[in-house]
């Protein structure tokens, strides 16, 4: 067996070792969020035009979203890293001083595992084109006549498995979600609704909740 060979054969086993590693390791817990300094607490920071019309409730001190964390979970391969971008824009206009947190929505654990097995299946596929005929004797096996097809057109062979999987991957990894929770506590489901939340939907559901809760993070009073 020659280098090409070895390497062929020895990538795809690397890549499926390391996505298994990486997929049953634990994640380190998420930073807590940052609270701003004392003596600007002390000091509310002037709230845009355009943030939630509330006209009876004002905080008495300190911005409106300090020491509150919204987290936006979405399907990053499914491009809803804009949309994601652009609400988390508002939010901060509309709420100065709250934690955002963008994170991927992952897949169910079944297809997680048959993503990671897709490049696999693609290098293999890409080990046979090249080098099929000394590797099915050194099993001994005859090289079967479909490997002589795929032979014949190699580059077609390799771009159409290229693009397939892909393909696949990617729909594997979707989950079409964008999921907007206040203080772990859930406010908006694409999942659940079918549609994505509307800014103005979105920024009076958070300060309905703010609201609600009676307090700002930092302990000022609403009124």
């Amino acid at each position: 067996m020659d280098r090409a060979q070895i390497i062929l054969l020895g990538l795809p086993l690397f890549l499926f070792c390391f996505d298994i590693l990486n997929l049953f390791t634990l994640r380190p817990p998420p930073p807590p969020p940052h609270k701003a300094p004392h003596h600007l607490q002390n000091k509310p920071p002037p709230l845009p035009k355009d943030s939630l019309a509330f006209p009876s409730q004002k905080p008495r001190d300190g911005a409106i979203g300090v020491g509150n964390t919204v987290k936006i979970s979405f399907c990053t391969s499914c491009s809803y890293k804009g949309t994601a971008v652009t609400m988390t824009k508002m939010i901060e206009s509309a709420f100065p001083g709250i934690d955002i947190v963008l994170s991927n929505y992952p897949p169910a654990l079944p297809k997680r595992v048959l993503s990671k097995l897709v490049p696999v299946v693609q290098f293999g596929m890409f080990g046979l084109v090249m080098g099929g005929e000394q590797l099915f004797p050194m099993v001994g096996m005859a090289p079967p006549p479909w490997l002589y097809s795929l032979r014949a057109n190699r580059f077609g062979t390799m771009a159409s498995t290229w693009l397939l999987g892909n393909a696949l991957q990617s729909f594997l990894q979707g989950t079409g979600a964008f999921e907007v929770s206040l203080n772990d506590e859930l406010i908006f489901s694409k999942l659940e609704e079918g549609r994505f939340p509307g800014e103005i939907d979105l920024r009076d559901a958070i300060g309905r909740k703010l609201v609600n809760s009676g307090i700002t993070g930092d302990g000022a009073l609403w009124t």
